[in-house]
């Protein structure tokens, strides 16, 4: 059985590890996939020089349990974390005020993976998430965010407190999203500079110590009757209304 996170599934998710230069190792396809899924990957596995083996498809459903591969799986170097500096500098290269997102224990690969997809729709620089009970960038992941994961860099870091505490340190605003909050998403006024928004777990919500070193609580409008939104709903809402401001701005 391969380590989980050397493991790519999926038509997106194997052609952006492709795109991007990821190391890729071996290649399996299932022997009766679909060839307008295949063709392109193998094509494209052919010019790189990487191993193809045709297999039966119940193989690659051992390899990757529960996950919709489409009949390609790939065996690739283990993700690539960096650091919080690493992020930062992105933004700098693109002449923007940086803007990340901090996950307070997000558990659950599909919400990580959502998170990140969006992350990249809306032009985060980054994801920062802590070593310990935290979903970590897996075969799951990277299917969820349709391949996003190999343009959104994620960092990984031990104490997300005093992470928060070093961005605090370089003038990035650091805004929790909590249900409880006074103000509301649309009332900040931060979103246009540099900005952390951090999210927290979906059930417990955010620690109560990260809690209270944000700088600002926002908590998203409801109309509805029920107080919650899943945490990658809620996040993507907020990464959209960043990008709206910083729109707004030009």
């Amino acid at each position: 059985m391969l380590q989980e996170e050397e493991v790519v599934a999926g038509k997106h998710s194997v052609t952006e590890a492709l795109k991007s230069g990821r190391t890729i190792n071996k290649i399996w396809i299932a022997e009766n996939a679909q060839k307008h899924l295949t063709l392109p990957i193998i094509a494209e596995a052919k010019k790189l020089g990487i191993v193809i083996q045709h297999v039966d498809k119940r193989k690659l459903d051992q390899m990757v349990p529960g996950v919709q591969h489409q009949g390609v799986v790939a065996q690739a170097a283990p993700y690539a974390y960096v650091e919080v500096e690493d992020l930062l500098k992105v933004a700098e290269e693109k002449g923007e005020p940086p803007f990340l997102l901090l996950l307070d224990e997000i558990e659950d690969p599909h919400n990580l993976g959502s998170i990140l997809r969006t992350a990249d729709c809306t032009g985060a620089h980054g994801v920062v998430l802590p070593k310990r009970r935290s979903a970590q960038v897996t075969a799951t992941v990277s299917k969820t965010s349709a391949g996003a994961v190999e343009y959104v860099p994620v960092a990984r870091v031990t104490n997300l407190g005093q992470t928060i505490d070093q961005l605090k340190e370089m003038g990035v605003w650091v805004v929790g999203t909590v249900v409880d909050a006074v103000q509301e998403l649309y009332d900040t006024e931060v979103f246009d500079g540099p900005v952390a928004i951090v999210i927290g777990n979906e059930n417990k919500g955010m620690g109560r110590l990260i809690r209270e070193k944000c700088d600002v609580l926002v908590k998203l409008p409801m109309a509805g009757k029920i107080n919650s939104l899943n945490a990658s709903v809620a996040a993507g809402v907020v990464m959209y209304e960043v990008l709206r401001r910083r729109r707004l701005q030009g």
